[in-house]
């Protein structure tokens, strides 16, 4: 059993500055867990906890049935993989992969065998002779997963391994780890600042923000399910829109309302029965309404858009004005004006539109969210769940 427990972890530097704040998760068993969150967030020191280069000030951390607060880095069983690669110039690939085994004086027959394997499954076979500064980004990526791979730890530990890579070989890349962990089913924490690795590679994803875990789940229930605004802001590209409207009670209906400016038109949108209840209490009051911009779709082809179960009746048609195009070949970005709102909405590519142009688009309620302007916490999730 080779799970990770943090137990109300705090690292505390000096002046009182708090790093991490009672952090409590565990990593389960054979799962690939990954750490989310904006520079200074916290996650690069709670993945440095875990591997004992940062001394915990509260709290514990065990690996297996094992506390670790005052277990050496050397003895923790655990395998590293940096940003930077960290690899030894002077040595080969070779040597770099063997390194760890040599220090555990393994056989020499047995030590070649293992390397061997490693390196052929990870495709650098034959660059076993050359040296670091004769091999690619890429390449030397591999050599480091290979270094880690052959000590067979009881966990992987990377800290924003592709970040160096070009946009091309971090999605190979991502790709290739991936496959690693569905083989090798070792337990791996993953660090990194970009959203798009996080969902894709990640079984659960743990996402931080200032030294605080905001939310621990799978991707999708990251994604339909976001515990606040942070969190809803952060997962998905492009971002969901979160607008400030009142909520109004007209007769047995709920709506979400903003003004208009003008020639725009502002929002009066009706909340679907389901989520009428939880939304009650906030009548008369503004709340954050939250949109993703792939539920905003060209008018005259919403329905179409909508997923089985859903109804057309959800789809609350809005005037706007178009302020940018942003085409991406198989669809389009669209900054769209809507009273004092801008809108950012993800339509295919039949809508043909230019700056300055009128567009009426639907909104799917169905996909709503909705946030507590002083807490920041979801107002929907009991609905949604």
């Amino acid at each position: 059993m080779s799970n990770v427990v943090f137990d109300h972890v705090v690292k505390r530097y000096a002046g009182d500055v708090l790093a991490v704040k009672d952090l409590s998760m565990e990593v389960k068993d054979k799962e690939f867990l990954v750490l989310v969150g904006p520079s200074g967030c916290g996650k690069s020191t709670a993945l440095r906890m875990i591997a004992g280069l940062e001394e915990i000030s509260d709290g514990t951390i065990s690996i297996g049935s094992r506390v670790v607060n005052n277990v050496a880095p050397k003895d923790r069983d655990i395998a590293m993989v940096f940003q930077n690669y960290a690899l030894y110039p002077h040595m080969n690939v070779f040597d770099n992969m063997a390194f760890a085994l040599k220090l555990r004086h393994m056989p020499k027959d047995q030590m070649t065998q293992r390397v061997n394997a490693v390196a052929d499954s990870l495709g650098i076979k034959h660059l076993l002779d050359r040296k670091p500064r004769a091999l690619s980004g890429g390449q030397r990526q591999r050599v480091a997963l290979g270094r880690a791979i052959v000590r067979e730890p009881q966990v992987f530990l990377m800290d924003e391994p592709l970040s160096n890579l070009d946009a091309k070989m971090r999605v190979s890349t991502r790709a290739e780890i991936s496959k690693l962990h569905q083989r090798l089913q070792t337990t791996t924490v993953y660090v990194t600042h970009d959203q798009v690795e996080a969902m894709t590679m990640g079984d659960r994803i743990a996402v931080m923000k200032d030294g605080v875990l905001q939310q621990l789940d799978t991707p999708q229930r990251l994604f339909n399910n976001p515990s606040n605004m942070f969190v809803a802001g952060f997962i998905g590209s492009p971002a969901m829109n979160l607008l400030t409207v009142t909520v109004e009670q007209r007769g047995g209906d709920l709506y979400m309302a903003s003004p208009g400016t003008g020639e725009e038109q502002g929002l009066n949108l009706r909340v679907p029965e389901r989520y009428r209840n939880p939304l009650m209490p906030y009548s008369g009051k503004q709340i954050a309404f939250g949109l993703r911009p792939q539920d905003i779709h060209d008018a005259r082809f919403a329905q179409g858009a909508l997923d089985e179960g859903e109804s057309p009746e959800d789809l609350i048609r809005v005037r706007t004005k178009v302020d940018v195009v942003e085409p991406m070949g198989s669809e389009v970005y669209l900054y769209l004006l809507s009273g004092q709102n801008t809108i950012v909405s993800r339509v295919d590519s039949r809508t043909e539109v230019k700056p300055g142009d009128v567009l009426e688009v639907a909104f799917n309620m169905d996909k709503m969210h909705a946030f507590d302007p002083e807490t920041q916490e979801s107002a929907l999730n009991r609905a949604k769940a």
